[in-house]
């Protein structure tokens, strides 16, 4: 006979703390994490460092602006969490000041000036991810090549993040374009996908790398799912719609539009999906509400990579649609047993 764990009467399910929530989410981004440290070297780490130490004393500061005490806060691990989402949206080897940047919009503004978890409208992540690519573009898109990680080791990327220092003899795609970059840069100039994929500066972008990133992601997201940890509706909502919305372009045109399975491969689509969406606080309450949530993220993701002028929009899309998540509770509110149809 299966058991459930229980609390005291009226025996409801035993509440989860935050902090054991957070760990278990920070454990599941773990795989992406490695794999994403494997493919563009110690950058990846040292980025994560910074923005969580930005991230702690940004919290810290505001805490004790508002009177509130450190130890429960800096604790529950709601920070740590925004600030390694934060980070692996940055190329690796960014300068520091973009995480101090990106942190304090995160914490200070998107988080504390609306009461501290639990009260924010935004997701803080997205919102310090926001703020360095809109006030940063050249430095936010300055990703190293697959080829140039064997190029630097840790002190290297040291010199290169907090000095500024140039990078050595070797890094020749510094500001090498990830595959999406390549595919808007490059389909600008007319070609096909099979012309575009043979270019070199394609290659150099390493779409396999990041399909193999979003597959790490993948088993994070799932592991989470079967631990029911993070609801299904949202994550099925997005990758449902960008399948599905971007299914018939590639079947009528495939030499124009990149397949569904691209579209999830590439950029933060899978991240975004498991990670991101599945945001409690800034997202939806309701079922149906998750999954339109979802589906709206999708639609919009695959709306500004085709029109717009970021290639890799999720930070918009999810803050566009955190933006419309109370209307979407609304009117999606379940129905209560026994009242009236």
């Amino acid at each position: 006979m299966r058991r459930f764990d229980t609390a005291a009467a009226p025996h409801l399910p035993a509440r989860g703390s935050v902090r054991g929530l957070m760990l278990e989410v920070q454990l599941a981004l773990l795989p992406g994490l490695l794999m994403q440290s494997w493919f563009f070297g110690h950058g990846v780490l040292l980025q994560v460092l910074l923005a969580i130490g930005f991230g702690l004393g940004i919290e810290a500061l505001c805490l004790r602006l508002r009177g509130r005490p450190l130890g429960p806060f800096l604790g529950d691990g709601s920070t740590v969490l925004a600030a390694t989402l934060f980070a692996l949206c940055l190329p690796p080897l960014a300068p520091w000041w973009m995480a101090a940047i990106g942190m304090l919009a995160a914490i200070g503004l998107a988080k504390h000036a609306y009461g501290g978890l639990g009260g924010n409208l935004f997701n803080p992540a997205m919102v310090g991810y926001a703020v360095v690519l809109l006030s940063f573009p050249l430095q936010a898109s300055q990703w190293p090549g697959v080829s140039d990680t064997s190029h630097y080791g840790l002190i290297e990327a040291l010199r290169v993040v907090m000095l500024g220092a140039a990078p050595a003899t070797g890094w020749d795609a510094l500001t090498a374009a990830t595959p999406l970059d390549a595919l808007r840069q490059l389909g600008g100039q007319g070609l096909t996908l099979g012309e575009m994929q043979a270019d070199p500066r394609f290659a150099e972008s390493g779409p396999g790398a990041w399909g193999w990133i979003a597959s790490a992601h993948a088993v994070g997201g799932l592991w989470l799912l079967a631990r029911r940890r993070i609801p299904w509706h949202a994550p099925a909502g997005l990758l449902g719609s960008v399948v599905l919305l971007s299914l018939l372009p590639w079947a009528l045109d495939p030499d124009l539009h990149p397949s569904p399975m691209w579209h999830v491969a590439t950029g933060a689509t899978v991240l975004g999906a498991f990670f991101i969406v599945t945001d409690p606080v800034s997202g939806c309450a309701s079922p149906r509400g998750r999954l339109l949530f979802g589906a709206g993220v999708g639609l919009l993701l695959l709306a500004i990579r085709r029109w717009g002028t970021y290639p890799d929009a999720l930070a918009f899309a999810v803050l566009l649609m955190n933006c419309a998540a109370p209307m979407l509770d609304r009117y999606t509110r379940p129905r209560v047993y026994g009242a009236p149809r």
